[in-house]
């Protein structure tokens, strides 16, 4: 179960345990009984400084992560290719996963966002390219997971929670970035770290 160690605020996952999250990972049959998406036709790659505008439209479609300059986007695919994923379906761009190696903490891989396009979703394509980010040369001494989760995003925490489930890592959730810290104007809610490990990284397929 998620630990919460705050007594200013304490997140709402659902029920606040992870056995509410049912959803089984992987690619979901349709009524007829196939798959939506075979994985075989999801493409996952580093992303390049071509991919940014496709990346910044992905991630303001999404309407519920934050949308950084095209520019941000930029400079991910030129500087930090190793820790961030695009995942192609189609030729297009479907899911897109940015993170980056704490200089001070070569053991925590920190995930900045997860973004997949509306026709993608609940197909298991988040899960999927976390997977596939653990996989990778960059993060093979990664121990821990992290990320920020702010309350209204229900999504991002059935994410992260079906992730510590499958991997059987313990899930320990604290107050990163109070409300107040951010500008008046913004209205920005609180966000919650959310930490995962140790890894178990035979899990991890």
């Amino acid at each position: 179960m998620p630990v919460v160690k705050s007594r200013e605020e304490k997140i709402n996952l659902r029920a606040g345990n992870l056995s509410l999250i049912h959803e089984p990972v992987g690619y979901r049959k349709n009524s007829t009984g196939r798959m939506d998406v075979s994985p075989l036709e999801i493409k996952f790659r580093k992303p390049c400084v071509q991919d940014g505008a496709g990346i910044w439209n992905l991630v303001r479609e999404t309407e519920v992560l934050d949308l950084n300059s095209a520019y941000c986007y930029l400079m991910l695919g030129k500087y930090f290719p190793d820790t961030c994923l695009v995942a192609e379906y189609e030729q297009k761009i479907a899911g897109f996963v940015s993170a980056f190696l704490p200089p001070q903490n070569p053991e925590v891989v920190f995930v900045w966002q997860v973004a997949v396009a509306g026709s993608m979703r609940k197909k298991g394509l988040g899960t999927k390219l976390l997977k596939e980010l653990l996989k990778r040369k960059a993060c093979e001494k990664v121990r821990f997971l992290e990320t920020t989760v702010t309350l209204s995003n229900v999504a991002s925490q059935s994410l992260f929670c079906r992730l510590a489930r499958n991997t059987r890592s313990h899930l320990e959730v604290t107050v990163c970035f109070s409300a107040n810290l951010f500008p008046t104007k913004s209205n920005h809610e609180t966000e919650f770290l959310f930490r995962i490990g140790p890894l178990q990284r035979e899990l991890i397929k």
